[in-house]
This record gives C-alpha cells, structure tokens and sequence, in this order.
C-alpha cells in the first residue's frame, strides 16, 4: 500500500503563489510517475502535472503552462507543486496520485494511489 498526504493549500488573491506538497509513504519504490490533478464544484478531475520518476520528464496543462512547476525530491520521496499567477478558475481541491506504470499519465484512471486532497481557493 501506498500513502499519499498532500499539504499547502489555502486562499490565496489572484496574482499570488502557493506551493504544494505531497509525501509518499509505504510502498514507493514502485512508482513510475506522480501526478497532480484537481477536481472543482461540478467538474470533472482534470489532469494538472505530471513527472516522470525515473527519468524526470514534466507534462503540464495547457492551462497551466508557464505558471505551474512540478518537481520531487526522490530522497524524500515528495513531489511539489509549484503554482504561481494563480488566477480564480484555479480554484479546486487539488491531489496528488502515483502511477505504477500505465501510460498515459495525463489520464487520472491510470493512477493507482490518491492522496485525500486539499483545496486551493484563489479569489478575484
């Protein structure tokens, strides 16, 4: 089994930062990419960022090209989220998951482990 516990949400104004953090615990040495997604009222779970656990390759959004940044730190077994420029439509509860090894890891359900979550609101 694999725990996944994300941290760092909160309100923010629009134009300000926030940097996420998800730490993996148990059965880590598995992974093959981590990912972030985030879910708002209504909507469907969309796929955020993506990085590549052995070889460091990063996939972001269209929508969040430019401001966002994924990065880990593989002794910690932690993945961030660097979210920058937030703009209100990037309001959502944001998680964070691990993938075992199916591609592609833009798609949520080819996640195995989920982390519970945590909300991000950015007001206008």
């Amino acid at each position: 089994q694999v725990q996944l516990v994300e941290s760092g949400g909160g309100l923010v104004q629009a134009g300000g930062s926030l940097r996420l953090s998800c730490a993996a615990s148990g059965r880590t040495f598995s992974v093959y990419a981590m990912g972030w997604f985030r879910q708002a009222p209504g909507k469907e779970r969309e796929f955020v960022a993506a990085l590549g656990w052995i070889n460091g390759n990063t996939h972001y959004a269209d929508s969040v090209k430019g401001r966002f940044t994924i990065s880990r730190d593989k002794d910690k077994n932690t993945v961030y989220l660097q979210m920058n420029s937030l703009k209100p439509e990037d309001t959502a509860v944001y998680y964070c998951a691990q993938n075992g090894g199916v591609e592609p890891i833009t798609t949520p359900r080819n996640y195995d482990y989920w982390g519970q979550g945590t909300q991000v609101t950015v007001s206008s």
